[in-house]
């Protein structure tokens, strides 16, 4: 994000931009933003663009002297109608993750984790 006197200017990433009068306000349309964009991305079938570190941008010299922000989007609403599954999974990891889950309510349930860690590593790919 770049300051102007009375605006906050946002590059998000392509095709996605934004504005704000202060930073929070910035922050806040940054937010709007990226999740319009997500929603017309559902709508064509694209994918949504997975997210990068803040430090992987904080070592670009491109971004020198920007304030940059972090923006949580929780994408699984764009990724279209939940379909139920059948799976086997050992004991041991089913344990695992369930422990994990009870501890990381940010996860919500054993699905949740499930397609949140299937996210990452297809993000990965």
């Amino acid at each position: 994000m770049t300051s102007t006197p009375g605006a906050w200017k946002c590059w998000i990433f392509r095709g996605c931009f934004s504005a704000g009068d202060d930073l929070d306000d910035a922050i806040a349309m940054a937010r709007e933003a990226i999740e319009g964009h997500f929603e017309i991305l559902a709508e064509d079938g694209s994918a949504i663009p997975p997210a990068s570190k803040v430090t992987h941008h904080a070592r670009n010299p491109q971004y020198a002297g920007v304030t940059l922000a972090l923006v949580d989007i929780d994408v699984s609403k764009y990724l279209g109608k939940a379909q139920k599954l059948n799976i086997t999974l050992p004991a041991y990891l089913l344990t695992r993750i369930d422990e994990y889950v009870l501890h990381h309510p940010e996860e919500k349930s054993r699905s949740g984790f499930l397609a949140s860690a299937a996210l990452k590593v297809l993000q990965q790919a």
